[in-house]
């Protein structure tokens, strides 16, 4: 099937917005409407019909799953070959890629590392604690979200605006959270968008690179961009002109996390030429499902009406039950898929419940527990959540950025080898007397009594201290000509892992060292591949759920659906 032929399967809204011309273009899709079809297929009009090459494409989106689905259904239609070159991915991936080719204009080396949440979060309660905060009064993860709030709006320490003392409190930790960053090697996430926006921002040629490459910039999921990534994306498509956004800000629901539905209003002022297409013919639902939606969404002001319509017909009326109170509601959410599956009519796997917030959960759960029905929690676990699976990375992390704070502080007294927290105090004190990392100290203690630090510690320190430097000199040796799983392996064989971990034979050790196997099988994949490369992807993969598919009904949170 040709491109041209596939268009002909387009409704009119999805034709129009495909084959719009050059220029600005918004696409306010309605849900169910094809809007990932609407994008694969705009991108396969670019190419094979109006010549343009795939490496001056650009296609972002928020989820690692969109942009590979994204690539599958553009290579079902047109060659693969006729699409390399071409960049595919999320804000992140994309950014993280332009920041390690730029490194020469950051104040951080090309094999930068990324912090994921709970080093974030780590590092942020050790500024606290060594400010003598009070910890009750300026939580970690309160503070942190400031410092993430800002980012996302492109505010920088020292533009943070104080109006309370809270803020002047925020300000000094957001400031030396940044020294430690940069002092790491590091990132968090919301600093790989910030410092490409800045980049782009501030260096016209840099910039000016970037934009005249991308000749056509798409974007998916527009109304859960925050300001940075609209900066962003904005920069990419400042030579061309040629933004082509798809989203709806009915559907906007990551405010919490820094998404702007006004990103849409400012596009409307940026790009004042801009085409605009609705998208409401909705495949998904039947009509009383959509016009109910309409009829709650319809009572919110400054917002774009639209019609949406099925040709899938009414469908069955919506069921209202309003319960006395919230055991009185679970129990008929239970009863209720009880009766469902006893009808023979459905499977247990047919049945979901929504609820706004996780908490809510608990009452349902003891609903099906009392009546003996199996239930799967979607976010009750994240595989790089889990204990072991941060272990593994930290060593990797520390092995390829040895000046990676967060990394060494996780690893460097595991399994345990007598390093405790006032060796750890006195080993960074040292470190900042002699203006290098911590990392760097302890790789010249792997050379014993002959290293001029080794007298700041205690023998009884000194020497767990010098071990486990050598093991890091010796890695680091050996990452230059081993693979990835070939040092992940000899990592785990050196510091005896294995035997940590799986210490009495239970159930639960035994799981834990399936779990270093599972993350074994994808470093596996990275055989030649780059360090670099395996890290970025481990930082960046959406957090996965651990559903199994056993036939039974799903409990899920609202967003957890959606996203």
């Amino acid at each position: 099937m040709s491109a041209m032929d596939f268009l002909d399967k387009l409704n009119p809204g999805q034709r129009k917005a495909v084959t719009a011309q050059d220029g600005p273009v918004l696409v306010v899709a309605g849900p169910g409407s094809g809007k990932t079809r609407v994008l694969t297929q705009r991108i396969v009009y670019l190419i094979a019909n109006q010549g343009v090459r795939p490496w001056q494409i650009l296609a972002v989106t928020f989820t690692n799953k969109a942009a590979k689905e994204m690539g599958e259904r553009v290579k079902a239609i047109i060659n693969e070959q006729a699409i390399e070159g071409m960049m595919i991915g999320t804000f992140h991936s994309i950014c993280a890629r332009i920041l390690r080719r730029e490194s020469e204009h950051l104040p951080l080396e090309s094999n930068f590392v990324i912090f994921d949440s709970d080093d974030q979060q780590s590092l942020v309660k050790s500024i606290i604690r060594e400010m003598n905060l009070n910890e009750k009064l300026y939580r970690a993860s309160s503070v942190h979200a400031a410092i993430s709030r800002a980012k996302n709006d492109l505010i920088f320490p020292d533009d943070y605006p104080i109006n309370t003392y809270r803020d002047e409190v925020v300000k000094r930790v957001y400031t030396e959270y940044q020294k430690r960053l940069i002092a790491s090697n590091a990132v968090d996430f919301d600093d790989i968008l910030v410092y490409t926006a800045r980049l782009l921002e501030e260096n016209p040629v840099v910039r000016d690179k970037y934009a005249q490459r991308f000749r056509h910039v798409l974007v998916d999921e527009f109304q859960d961009t925050n300001l940075a990534q609209y900066a962003l994306v904005k920069h990419l498509a400042s030579h061309h002109k040629n933004i082509f956004c798809v989203g709806d800000p009915d559907q906007s629901i990551y405010a919490w996390r820094g998404a702007d539905y006004r990103n849409i209003r400012r596009f409307e002022q940026d790009f004042p030429d801009a085409q605009t297409v609705l998208l409401e013919q909705n495949y998904r639902s039947r009509q009383n499902i959509l016009d109910v939606a309409m009829g709650v969404i319809d009572r919110a002001q400054n917002r774009r009406k639209k019609r949406l319509f099925s040709d899938r017909g009414a469908g069955e009326k919506i069921f209202f039950y309003e319960a006395r109170d919230d055991f009185g509601e679970a129990s008929f959410v239970v009863d209720t898929i009880a009766q469902l599956v006893a009808s023979g009519e459905f499977e247990p796997k047919d049945c979901a419940v929504m609820y706004r917030t996780n908490a809510m959960s608990r009452l349902i759960e003891e609903a099906f527990l009392q009546a003996r029905l199996p239930y799967k929690l979607v976010g009750a676990q994240r595989f790089y959540g889990r204990r072991e699976v941060k272990d593994v990375i930290a060593f990797l992390r520390l092995v390829h950025n040895p000046s990676d704070e967060a990394a060494l502080g996780r690893v460097i007294n595991i399994p345990p080898r007598g390093i405790g927290e006032k060796t750890l105090t006195t080993l960074h004190m040292v470190a900042r007397q002699n203006n290098v990392s911590a990392g760097a100290i302890l790789l010249d203690l792997a050379r014993g009594a002959e290293s001029p630090h080794y007298k700041s510690f205690t023998g009884r320190a000194a020497i767990p201290l010098s071990d486990f430097g050598g093991l890091l000199s010796n890695w680091i040796a050996y990452s230059k000509t081993e693979t990835v799983p070939e040092l992940f392996d000899r990592i785990l064989r050196d510091v005896n892992y294995k035997e940590y971990i799986v210490d009495d034979n239970s159930e639960e050790s035994l799981d834990r060292w399936e779990n270093v196997q599972e993350l074994k099988r994808l470093a596996m994949e990275y055989s030649t591949r780059t360090m670099d490369e395996f890290l970025e992807n481990v930082a960046l993969v959406a957090d996965q759920d651990t559903i199994t598919d056993s036939n039974a009904p799903t409990l899920l949170t609202l967003h957890a659906a959606k996203g």
